[in-house]
């Protein structure tokens, strides 16, 4: 690891209500015996990102009894319920002063990726005017690497579910692509069918 990459913080967004999982909070799921918000910061952590801040919205009052997430900073969302972008906005607003020249972002509830797409994603980190993406097959993905440069024209446009995807779409050619493919699949946890794929998830 390069001490450039002492720079990148992890940001995790996981305050998600899990509308279409009869409303079970995302973070709050159990994936491999661990629950998943402990899972995806330990992702980041393993990658090498640091420092790791939690943005959390849905259940936090239960995620901060029942999670170990020791290292990491926490951060409320009051507004989660408004969408994702809401988590964005209030994890990269965390991260003023911090130090970090970037945020590599990864949603709590894509346990398919791991430790090699991240690590891969952070390793084409350059400077604070990065912008760096996983892709699936040639198509973008999480997660995403937005240097410090862009926090504030992202925070701008990230309404809604959006999250970063208006503003990395506008600047499309800017943006590097990282194939992740090989390494992990970015399959969501939104619905009850999706719930199989914890269970018997064991590579990757």
């Amino acid at each position: 690891m390069t001490e450039n990459h002492h720079r990148v913080a992890g940001l995790l967004l996981a305050a998600g209500g899990g509308r279409r999982l009869g409303g079970h909070p995302k973070a709050l799921l159990e994936h491999r015996g661990r629950l998943l918000v402990e899972h995806a910061a330990g992702v980041l952590r393993a990658a090498g990102c640091a420092p790791v801040h939690v943005v959390l919205g849905a259940g936090a009052d239960v995620v901060r009894q029942r999670a170990d997430l020791s290292g990491c900073m926490l951060v409320d969302n009051p507004a989660w319920q408004e969408g994702m972008g809401t988590s964005l906005r209030a994890g990269l607003d965390s991260l003023a002063g911090s130090g970090a020249r970037a945020a590599l972002v990864l949603l709590v509830d894509q346990p398919g990726i791991g430790p090699e797409a991240v690590a891969r994603v952070l390793g084409a980190y350059r400077d604070e005017t990065s912008l760096v993406s996983a892709a699936y097959d040639g198509a973008r993905g999480h997660p995403v690497l937005l240097g410090a440069a862009h926090w504030a024209g992202i925070a701008a446009t990230a309404t809604g579910d959006r999250g970063a995807r208006a503003y990395l779409r506008q600047r499309s050619g800017a943006v590097g692509l990282v194939e992740c493919g090989d390494v992990a699949r970015p399959y969501d946890i939104d619905t009850e069918a999706d719930l199989a794929r914890l269970e018997r998830s064991t590579d990757h």
